[in-house]
């Protein structure tokens, strides 16, 4: 139960931290959506959220994005049993986050008609996601491995 507590806090800085730097790349030109904006896209699209506002629709973006981020952190909280250095977690993370992406993005997202696998998609723009997920997985192991003992 405490490894799924530090995991969800964990996941819950990592993807403040995340936020930020999609901020920062946004700025550069470099993100054009995340993915809880493509989710949010897709309910739009299924008429789910036609009555909703747009502060309303924003709102469930970052729930979304939030609790997105919460979940993996718990699940990457529950298979990380074992604590190491700094650059070992920061490593160990990147990796369970890179594994997070593949999941979501080669079979979650596709089946649920958010976007194409990444193997069908035809731009550049496939790889930002990859760094996302490292990223979110160094930030959420360096978070989860300052627990207590």
């Amino acid at each position: 139960m405490e490894r799924a507590l530090y995991g969800a806090l964990g996941g819950a800085g990592a993807t403040v931290a995340l936020s930020g730097l999609r901020q920062v790349l946004a700025r550069a030109g470099l993100v054009q959506s995340s993915a809880p904006e493509q989710v949010v896209a897709r309910l739009e699209e299924l008429g789910l959220v036609d009555d909703w506002s747009k502060g309303a629709r924003r709102a469930l973006t970052v729930a979304a994005h939030l609790g997105y981020g919460v979940g993996i952190g718990t699940s990457l909280g529950l298979l990380r049993r074992e604590r190491g250095g700094a650059a070992e977690e920061a490593a160990v993370g990147s990796a369970l986050g890179l594994l997070s992406w593949a999941f979501n993005w080669s079979a979650l997202l596709p089946l649920t008609g958010v976007h194409e696998p990444p193997w069908k998609q035809r731009t550049p723009k496939v790889l930002l996601p990859i760094l996302d997920h490292a990223f979110f997985g160094a930030v959420w192991a360096l978070i989860f491995r300052a627990r207590g003992s």
